[in-house]
């Protein structure tokens, strides 16, 4: 097949395409997939505005010609639009995500926590050191993949180690789906490196543990200091939160970049078809296993250990797949499903110790 360019190339005597100044709001990120959720007569007394800050006292919101913090009624975290109720702040309404990442909360409560909404694109960071973790990565991935959000992994410290090319491998060997680059955070390198994504109207996100260089890089995309930043400890590579909540800053040209704070725990809840895409080949695997239940353990017809004992597929990696594939059933099941399972655990158990003690 071939391809007609010709549509992308530049009129003779033309140096460039003219571009339209954009407004305010689609400064601020704004996008057609939230003006088709809008009435232009209501927006008039119901103007839209985003939330840029979280703070336990209430939501930062800005708009064409507002800048208010408001009561923390509207179950909103830091990217979503709002249809702003001057009345009543608290009533103002949410508009439909394009996209949302979020987690099972620390506890055993299983609440669900909003980390942002509306991102096109996550640079999920790591550090070529001892924090590097192969399996953290995987569930940011699949959390980015469930939110049909673009992952570009990041490798910050590379300077710092002494063979950072078996980090890169490691981190490009969890999908082909995702772009890997490696940076000094330091350097001129984050604005010519993260150009192709920080265009103006996009939303890009920092995910990452505290010290790999989240709030640095953020740094460096502004050519001034708009984040707080601290030294990682020596004895284990671990970092110290500076980012203490969730805040989207905006560039000179219009691109709105959050900075989260560091998560080391990421529960996952409701990403079955994100974890399915970062393991796509044993997900494929699985289904030409002989029984539709196999739990690929030592089934007769399994696919996925014929596959291991071929040595086709990384015994650690199917283990890590199997972990995610267990957790995610485990938080997305509804609590009467839980409490039952408990109770036949439960009752499995005492039937078993009551047999051991006769």
């Amino acid at each position: 097949m071939i391809r007609d360019y010709s549509k992308f190339l530049l009129p003779l005597g033309s140096s460039k395409i003219p571009q339209r100044e954009p407004s305010p709001l689609e400064r601020l990120g704004w996008k057609p997939f939230f003006s088709q959720q809008t009435d232009v007569d209501a927006t008039v007394d119901a103007p839209p505005v985003r939330v840029v800050e979280v703070h336990r006292t209430g939501l930062r919101v800005l708009g064409e010609k507002l800048d208010t913090l408001i009561p923390p009624g509207p179950n909103a975290t830091v990217g979503d639009w709002l249809l702003y109720d001057p009345q009543k702040p608290s009533n103002s309404k949410v508009l439909e995500r394009r996209s949302v990442f979020e987690r099972r909360a620390p506890g055993s409560d299983r609440k669900r926590q909003l980390i942002a909404a509306n991102v096109d694109t996550v640079f999920i960071v790591s550090s070529c050191n001892k924090d590097f973790n192969i399996a953290r990565l995987e569930r940011y991935v699949a959390l980015a993949f469930e939110a049909e959000v673009t992952p570009v992994i990041l490798l910050t410290k590379a300077d710092l180690c002494d063979d950072p090319d078996a980090y890169v491998k490691a981190a490009s060997a969890i999908s082909d789906r995702v772009l890997v680059e490696v940076l000094n955070a330091l350097s001129e390198e984050p604005i010519a490196k993260l150009a192709p994504w920080c265009t103006p109207g996009q939303t890009v996100a920092f995910l990452g543990s505290s010290g790999v260089g989240k709030s640095t890089l953020v740094n460096a995309l502004f050519r001034d200091g708009v984040a707080d930043t601290a030294a990682i400890r020596e004895d284990d590579s671990k970092g110290r939160h500076t980012t203490t909540r969730r805040q989207l800053h905006f560039t000179a040209d219009g691109c709105a970049v959050l900075d989260t704070p560091g998560m080391r725990e990421l529960q996952l809840t409701d990403v079955e078809a994100g974890i399915a895409d970062v393991f796509a080949d044993i997900v494929a695997l699985a289904g030409q296993c002989r029984f539709s239940d196999c739990r690929h353990d030592s089934e007769p017809g399994c696919a996925i250990q014929g596959a291991l004992k071929r040595e086709e597929i990384d015994p650690d990696r199917f283990a890590r797949w199997n972990k995610l594939a267990a957790e995610e059933r485990f938080n997305a099941s509804t609590l009467a499903e839980r409490k039952t399972a408990d109770k036949s655990l439960k009752k499995m158990i005492n039937a078993i110790q009551r047999k051991s003690r006769k």
